[in-house]
């Protein structure tokens, strides 16, 4: 009997699907991004369109807001498939263990980029302050850590213990406490 539970138990959590930020090689991001959905495994890599100046040209081109990062949506019978791909170095990890992102965060991160706010990435530095709820636009409904900077408000999006923000500049509207 105690076998038939533990077996059950672990066929619940194998159908349970959370959310890991993979490190990569330099520069692989897009070609580890490709093949993993090839694998059909759920991923997700932010990009963001950057005017690149070359001698002779210009052009806009596709870059990772997070280098050497990328996000895959996985069960547990998923966790050491994702090693068949070339390119990826390891999970992110704390105390030797892959760090699980909440759903709820992969939504800030994930609606930040896909809409058209303005806002950078960078690496947690964050102080404590006033916690606020978007109340309108595309983040309505995120809570955050605000930090005034010269005079502007920034909203941080946490983005669980990889060590980085997303840094949303607001209007005194678009917040509520």
């Amino acid at each position: 009997m105690i076998i038939f539970v533990r077996y059950f138990v672990l066929k619940m959590n194998d159908t349970t699907y959370q959310w890991y930020a993979l490190y990569t090689k330099s520069r692989a991001e897009k070609k580890v991004y490709d093949e993993l959905r090839q694998k059909g495994i759920e991923t997700y890599l932010p990009l963001r369109k950057v005017l690149k100046q070359w001698s002779d040209r210009k052009k806009w081109i596709e870059t990772p807001i997070i280098n050497s990062y990328i996000f895959v949506h996985i069960s547990k019978s998923n966790y050491l498939r994702v090693f068949e791909v070339r390119g990826i170095v390891s999970y992110v990890s704390k105390e030797g263990r892959a760090v699980v992102i909440p759903d709820c965060e992969m939504e800030a991160m994930q609606r930040t980029v896909s809409s058209n706010l303005t806002f950078n990435v960078e690496p947690n530095s964050i102080r404590k302050g006033q916690i606020i709820t978007i109340a309108s636009g595309p983040l309505k409904g995120i809570t955050g850590e605000v930090v005034d900077v010269r005079g502007a408000k920034k909203l941080y999006l946490r983005i669980g213990d990889l060590g980085y923000s997303l840094v949303v500049t607001l209007d005194d509207e678009a917040t509520k406490d």
